[in-house]
């Protein structure tokens, strides 16, 4: 079963949890069909995807609702066999940032609510929501449905606001108040790592009960690392992508915005020119990923600080890869940098593991889980980008090294698989669902026993 918090476990000879036959998935700002790395997509669009995928392959019917954002796209698409993707009209379809749409929560819990009307009585089984806005749609749903509400946060503002980028925009006291609802009306809350669990119920107050710890897993299919020799796959993998053969490559993949904070790596070039520029000569620093946030206010920033700092012949930009492009990247690049001020968990960390690319992250949030310090990659206290320069100044030169942190990231992200994730929520949802039917039988009989008293 899945890992809870508090460490309770099943009792043996219980009886053994139900199984949803259906699920309503909620995840209204963002569409598992989006592109990661771009707008609002990013490591929930993967999650909700993959997990999804094998819920079906488990025989779990599953519908995702989402919100519209175009009008090329049907009312309802199969996503792959047993799961639907349901497009939700609220609001204009272009034009609406995240921040705009608790404005349009109504209109997409309407529906919602009338996608469900139309389908026979007790068609869904359970409801899970992705982030704070579709845990709001959920709350109400699971009234009206009378079936238990599992939510997975992904991201808290609580948790954003005191570790946020210079520069940035707290989020808003809005947010604060609607996660707080969503804490308090969820039947159960999946955390992906246990320090996700201590911040749930430390600073939003969730009975420890009702907190499951679930790590999200990597595709171990499409994330290995290239067969044969790997400095001859590497170099194959940047001749496809355009990149240096030679010499060193370091590589951000995600969304551009001062919370993932790739200006890090921008300047731990600049620092790294100033202090060892020979092996700053031989650097190729990749960004891969389209703005988002409060980083669309200046699209251009991080090239502009690049050009500001003198190494803009040392950073090559990407747009967002599919298919097996991203894989590729991994596999060209000496190292993978996350240094972002927070993270639930940083499947970017995972992925490039997986493929035997070493991982530099800050020391935040999941990716102290995702990345294995030492073995797997280098955890870095802070984002100093001088103290960022030093570590890759011992890192890039010392080929033994990173060839020791390769074999690590590969056995390391090989103990996180998209089965064992749907495994545990699977755990989670009986859960869910046992207590809701208990809470049924226990007012059934309690109502019961009022009516005899008359």
């Amino acid at each position: 079963m899945a890992e809870l918090h508090t460490g309770v476990g099943r009792q043996r000879g219980a009886r053994p949890w139900p199984r949803p036959r259906r699920i309503a998935t909620l995840s209204v700002h963002t569409s598992p069909l989006h592109q990661p790395g771009t707008g609002d997509a990013g490591g929930m669009n993967v999650y909700i995807l993959e997990v999804a995928r094998r819920l079906a392959e488990a025989n779990v019917e599953v519908e995702i609702f989402t919100r519209a954002t175009s009008g090329d796209l049907p009312p309802v698409v199969e996503m792959a066999p047993g799961v639907q993707v349901r497009h939700i009209t609220a609001g204009p379809l272009e034009g609406l940032t995240k921040e705009e749409l608790p404005g349009q929560l109504c209109a997409f819990t309407a529906g919602v609510l009338r996608a469900e009307a139309a389908r026979p009585p007790g068609h869904y089984d359970l409801i899970h929501s992705h982030y704070w806005l579709s845990g709001q749609v959920g709350w109400l749903a699971k009234e009206r449905w009378g079936v238990p509400l599992v939510h997975t946060a992904h991201t808290l503002a609580k948790v954003k606001n005191a570790q946020l980028a210079a520069g940035d925009r707290p989020e808003p006291k809005a947010r604060v108040i609607g996660e707080e609802q969503v804490v308090a009306e969820a039947d159960r809350l999946v955390a992906n790592t246990r320090a996700e669990a201590r911040d749930l119920i430390e600073r939003y107050a969730a009975g420890p009960e009702r907190v499951a710890v679930v790590q999200p897993g990597v595709d171990l299919g499409r994330f290995r690392p290239a067969p044969g020799d790997r400095e001859l796959a590497a170099a194959a993998a940047r001749r496809r992508l355009g990149l240096p053969t030679r010499g060193y490559v370091v590589a951000f993949v995600g969304r551009i915005q001062p919370l993932k904070a790739p200006d890090v790596l921008v300047r731990a070039a600049a620092a790294l020119r100033a202090h060892a520029p020979a092996l700053a000569e031989q650097l190729t620093v990749v960004i891969c990923g389209g703005p988002s946030g409060s980083g669309l206010d200046r699209p251009t920033a991080l090239m502009e600080l690049a050009a500001s700092l003198g190494v803009a012949d040392r950073v090559r930009f990407l747009p967002p890869q599919t298919g097996d492009d991203l894989p590729d990247l991994y596999r060209a690049a000496d190292l993978v940098a996350v240094p972002s001020h927070n993270e639930s968990f940083g499947l970017v960390a995972l992925e490039a593991q997986a493929c035997g690319t070493p991982v530099l992250a800050a020391a935040v949030g999941g990716l102290v889980t995702a990345v294995r310090d030492q073995v797997s990659g280098v955890l870095i206290d802070g984002h100093d980008p001088v103290e960022w320069a030093r570590t890759l100044a011992r890192l890039l030169p010392d080929r033994l090294r990173r060839k020791t942190l390769s074999r690590g990231a590969e056995r390391h992200a090989h103990g996180f698989s998209w089965d064992r994730t749907v495994s545990n929520l699977l755990a989670v949802y009986g859960e869910a669902m046992a207590a809701h039917r208990d809470r049924l039988a226990a007012q059934l009989a309690g109502d019961a026993a009022f009516s005899c008293s008359w």
